[in-house]
């Protein structure tokens, strides 16, 4: 019988933060999103002190002073990393793995002769070697193991391991599970069960088949069957490709001059064709839009959107920064306060598997194209993200900047920022 593990890191952000401060300890910790706006990671804490996520912080700012609530500015750059020493460890000791997000990871152990005693391993190898705690619950579906990875992480007697067995603990964990939280039932789904008086993850797997596929597609057949123990849901072990990919951010203040728009939106192109060239793969069109704010009614509105096709498909950055120009001439207009943009790549396709075109550069000019931005990208790589950048991205302090006033240091990504001892 196959056999999964959910592999889920603990308050993942606000542990991030922890590593490098051990001071932190006991103390609350909440992460602000993008440009310090609302709540989107709490410690336990932080949660006990009744912090909701997505807390506006501006409203919390009070409450943050007389807890002593440790406050930061997201910093991506270190959670992305610290997610990437993870995931290696997890590969390293595990025979498959599925990457499901930054701060969790399937494992199919299948045929392992101790699972509890590999995961028990699993968490501590982690901790030692990264310094996340991470909970994990072992199940013989994916969907049971996400659901009693719960269990393993608010209650500490299980060690942060906890081991799902057929019969009745499945019974006892799916009696006292709420329908909503089960993966797999949206909110939508989770309104019509509860008005069908369906309140736990046990009474969705007491209704019948029928009613669940024709009420709620395969895809609610599938979850049904995973919560009874039967897999519907195999291992990725490599993720679908994308068909696009979006780099967007909202103005750290409010921008009129078309020269700090332009600047945004090569910021922004820049970033997404670097992603690109990181899944190897090549854009076909570019996509810019820029919007004023949506909620302030004494401020004129206007949205704009414009797609640009590329003679073919590329990687190539100046090629995807002059399209990006393009589109942001088509859909600005002056006298508007704008409060975001961002820059969409379309049309994705594999560079090794691209179609060739009566368009396209010739072969030598490619080659050199695609030698310089490796050379770039082996510099970023190497010295930091931003060591070799577009000149015009390189303003410091313009007002499309993001706000992060708390961020801490990238102390495992930036030579400029490494943890001193003194």
């Amino acid at each position: 019988m196959p056999l999964f593990a959910l592999v889920d890191c603990n308050n993942f952000y606000a542990s991030c933060e922890r590593l490098f401060r051990p001071e932190l300890k006991g103390r609350p910790v909440v992460v602000l999103s993008n440009n310090d706006g609302c709540v989107i990671a709490r410690s336990s804490e932080a949660k006990a002190l009744g912090i909701p996520m997505g807390a506006p912080a501006f409203q919390w700012e009070r409450q943050f002073r007389a807890s002593g609530v440790a406050v930061f500015s997201s910093n991506f750059p270190l959670y992305g990393d610290l997610s990437a020493r993870i995931m290696t460890t997890l590969e390293g000791l595990a025979p498959r793995v599925e990457v499901y997000s930054i701060d969790e990871a399937f494992l199919d152990l299948t045929g392992v002769a101790d699972p509890v005693a590999l995961c028990r391993e699993i968490r501590e190898r982690v901790l030692r070697w990264v310094g996340i705690p991470v909970s994990i619950g072992l199940a013989r579906t994916k969907t049971l193991a996400k659901l009693v990875n719960g269990v393993a992480k608010k209650q500490p007697g299980h060690g942060g391991v906890f081991s799902l067995e057929q019969g009745r603990d499945t019974e006892a964990v799916l009696g006292v599970t709420d329908v909503g939280d089960v993966w797999g039932i949206g909110p939508r789904h989770s309104k019509r069960l509860l008005a069908r008086g369906v309140r736990t993850a046990l009474d969705f797997v007491r209704l019948p088949g029928d009613w669940v596929r024709r009420e709620m597609s395969v895809v609610g057949l599938c979850t049904q069957l995973e919560l009874a123990g039967t897999s519907c849901l195999s291992l990725e072990r490599a993720p679908a490709p994308h068909k696009s990919l979006l780099c967007s951010r909202t103005f750290g203040r409010l921008v009129s001059e078309p020269a700090h728009l332009r600047e945004a939106v090569v910021s922004y192109a820049v970033r997404a064709v670097e992603k690109l060239r990181r899944e190897g793969a090549e854009a076909t069109s570019v996509q810019v839009y820029i919007s004023t704010p949506r909620h302030r009614e004494n401020l004129p509105q206007h949205s704009g959107q414009a797609t640009v096709a590329l003679p073919a498909a590329t990687a190539h950055t100046p090629t995807i920064i002059a399209a990006a120009l393009r589109a942001l001439e088509q859909c600005f207009r002056p006298g508007f306060e704008y409060q975001k943009a961002g820059v969409m790549l379309l049309g994705l396709a594999p560079a090794r598997a691209r179609q060739i075109s009566l368009l396209d550069l010739d072969p030598a000019e490619r080659r050199r194209q695609q030698g310089l931005m490796a050379a770039l990208d082996a510099v970023n790589r190497r010295f930091g993200s931003g060591t070799l950048r577009y000149a015009i991205t390189a303003a410091p302090d313009r007002p499309w900047h993001m706000r992060q006033l708390r961020r801490s240091p990238r102390y495992t990504t930036s030579w400029d920022e490494l943890p001193r001892v003194g």
